[in-house]
């Protein structure tokens, strides 16, 4: 293989983003062709875990005044505020042994793309398992996985500007007492591209730099593309039916089917 697609969608809500995200999941040819996607969210966005309630981790109000959307992610993981970032996905059929079984491995090599492409924007990165990436000790890319219909999707951000006070926010704390102590510990641990380099880091010199991590991580040339007609037709369906819809976003996860009301396509 030595070629992947390269979507470049740019801005989008984030029930779009996270249609498109499975979308092309679901589109994903077994061996195939693997995607890779870079993107961005307008407005801001929380989105959150596949198993998170959703009214214990956001502040839903504080949300709706400062015209930040909402959303269930289709991974796991904890709640992620979206604002001055670059998002990636990447997605390819299991049988195609580009990735490993075992989930850490797995998470490794996608990852250690993010590393190369972080490298090429001058920041020397390191993958810290189980799913982050750090510069200098402080976490600057968060990521996700799973894996249904024989195929790897893996998401995540590299986080090019960061306000962790309006992050605390919007998301909602165990203990309001603590919430300054709590501000100050992210700002130890959490850190951003501009931060490291000391300027603004555009969206397209990141994707840039994350695109040649990714071309020099699997051998391969990453050639940019377009969303097949059918990938669009289950974007759309994906938006409306899950990702823009009530029942998907606000319901409790219990199980991997959960309590989906409206879902499509059909687990």
């Amino acid at each position: 293989m030595t070629r992947f697609r390269l979507l470049l969608t740019g801005e989008n809500s984030a029930a779009r983003n996270m249609a498109i995200d499975e979308a092309v999941m679901w589109c994903c040819p077994k061996p195939g062709i693997p995607t890779v996607r870079f993107y961005s969210w307008k407005p801001p966005a929380v989105s959150i875990g596949y198993f998170q309630q959703i009214e214990e981790e956001v502040d839903l109000e504080e949300c709706k005044k400062q015209g930040v959307d909402v959303v269930r992610r289709i991974t796991g993981g904890g709640a992620v505020f979206h604002e001055k970032e670059l998002t990636y996905s990447f997605a390819c059929g299991e049988e195609s042994g580009l990735v490993s079984e075992n989930i850490l491995e797995s998470y490794k090599k996608i990852c250690n793309s993010i590393v190369l492409g972080l490298g090429a924007l001058g920041l020397k990165a390191e993958f810290a398992p189980l799913n982050d990436i750090v510069v200098g000790g402080k976490k600057i890319s968060g990521n996700a996985q799973t894996r249904r219909g024989g195929v790897v999707l893996q998401h995540g951000t590299i986080i090019l500007g960061v306000d962790v006070g309006k992050m605390f926010l919007l998301l909602r704390v165990p203990n309001e007492k603590l919430k300054g102590k709590m501000i100050e510990d992210v700002k130890q641990r959490v850190t951003s591209a501009e931060q490291q380099l000391g300027r603004k880091v555009p969206f397209e010199e990141a994707a840039a730099a994350m695109k040649k991590g990714f071309e020099e991580n699997f051998g391969v040339k990453l050639e940019e593309g377009e969303l097949t007609a059918v990938e669009e037709g289950m974007a759309k369906m994906a938006e409306e039916r899950r990702f823009a819809y009530s029942g998907w976003n606000y319901c409790r996860r219990t199980s991997p089917r959960g309590c989906i009301l409206r879902d499509l396509p059909a687990e």
